[in-house]
């Protein structure tokens, strides 16, 4: 398997995320398999990881946003069938992303579901563009899929964004076969949006470790 890290730079996430896969892979543990993580470093993710916005402030102060479709392009037709061409993987992969790496794998889930098996959305800053990726929704989470969602004590838009993704995602899930993904979700009020994700990311593997025993 391939757990594909966003904000996974050497300073970033990737050492913290790697520590806890090979800790949750130990024999003696057992609640992830050996993976690969591949840890994607940034170089604008205010540009990668938004879609463009109809906010005139956003784009005064974020002037170089929108370019979230590119990247996911990045993505699709260069970085994973790089790591498949050159490495020994299975056909399981993962997306783990927090606030607005949160907003990216929210936009890829609801966009191009088929792009990973697994989604990790830690706070995602779904308050980007008044919510509009949510008002627009999605119509097709048709294949087999694990979702977690999390968010801490983090305020009231971050908070909402969370809550109405969730309930979103039920709302799909009844409409299909409750079998198509299994959803996972956790408010975490100990923790705040500058430390949320490793507990988050240890909280969502052992749900769905659990899961499978089940």
């Amino acid at each position: 398997p391939v757990i594909y890290l966003l904000d996974g730079s050497m300073d970033e996430d990737v050492i913290h995320i790697s520590g806890l896969v090979q800790f949750c892979s130990f024999s003696w543990i057992n609640v992830v398999e050996e993976s690969i993580v591949v840890g994607i470093s940034n170089v604008d993710r205010k540009r990668d990881f938004t879609f463009p916005t109809t906010i005139e402030e956003d784009k005064k102060t974020f002037p170089t946003t929108g370019g979230s479709v590119k990247f996911i392009q990045f993505l699709q037709e260069e970085l994973v069938p790089f790591v498949e061409n050159n490495y020994r993987v299975s056909s399981q992969s993962t997306l783990i992303g927090q606030s607005l790496g949160g907003l990216l794998a929210t936009q890829i889930l609801l966009k191009s579901p088929e792009l990973f098996d697994t989604y990790f959305i830690v706070s995602p800053s779904l308050w980007w563009d008044d919510f509009s990726l949510l008002k627009e929704g999605t119509s097709r989470i048709s294949e087999p899929k694990k979702i977690f969602v999390a968010v801490g004590e983090e305020g009231p838009e971050m908070e909402a964004g969370a809550m109405e993704l969730i309930a979103m995602l039920q709302r799909l899930r009844n409409r299909e076969n409750e079998k198509t993904f299994l959803l996972e979700y956790a408010f975490l009020s100990q923790f705040n949006h500058g430390d949320i994700l490793h507990a988050a990311v240890y909280e969502g593997f052992l749900r769905f470790s659990k899961s499978e025993e089940e």
